[in-house]
């Protein structure tokens, strides 16, 4: 048994603000389950240890690596950002090629509130083809310029300028200049 399994369920529940009572009603695993796993008493199989992780939402890979981040924590060093796989936010071969960077303070998982630090380098794009995903978005641009559209309408946004909408209404972000654009973004809920 991982000796820290107990410990990581234990700060994957908290960072959720949840309790074990709260916990056991959403995954249908007895309270007192719960707290013996917390404590290591207990060691669960993989399919009731993936229920009570599919009930906080925390997937396997972020449980067991460094997804979870300690119970509390409040500063995040900037090699603690998280880098997210822009192919899973845009889709297939979209910024694979080193052109986005996406890194994001802590689990978005975890929390009601998802922060991103964005880079956008020359020529870079979120694809032709305009996403949505179910959240609200705003960001502030902080060096560069970039071109954001959403739905019909399209504005090239300048160090100090800013964008909040509607996630769910298809939109694209496209750096047409000579120098990277760095975004520091917020999206509510977590929706990647």
């Amino acid at each position: 048994m991982d000796l820290q399994l107990g410990q990581r369920l234990r700060a994957a529940r908290l960072a959720r603000k949840m309790s074990q009572r709260e916990l056991a009603r959403v995954s249908g695993v007895t309270h007192g389950m719960i707290s013996q796993i917390e404590q290591d008493r207990s060691s669960p199989s993989i399919a009731l240890l993936k229920r009570l992780l599919d009930a906080l939402p925390v997937t396997l890979s972020d449980f067991f690596g460094d997804g979870v981040e300690p119970a509390g924590q409040v500063f995040f060093r900037a090699g603690e950002l998280k880098e997210i796989n822009p192919k899973r936010v845009f889709g297939a071969g979209i910024g694979t090629d080193g052109t986005i960077s996406l890194r994001q303070v802590g689990n978005s998982a975890l929390h009601r509130l998802q922060m991103l630090h964005e880079r956008y380098a020359p020529g870079a794009d979120t694809g032709a083809e305009l996403y949505t995903h179910d959240a609200e978005e705003a960001g502030i641009v902080i060096s560069g310029q970039i071109e954001v559209t959403v739905g019909v309408e399209t504005e090239v946004l300048s160090p100090g300028d800013a964008y909040l909408f509607d996630s769910a209404i298809p939109h694209r972000f496209r750096n047409l200049g000579d120098e990277d654009c760095v975004i520091v973004s917020a999206c509510t809920p977590p929706s990647f």
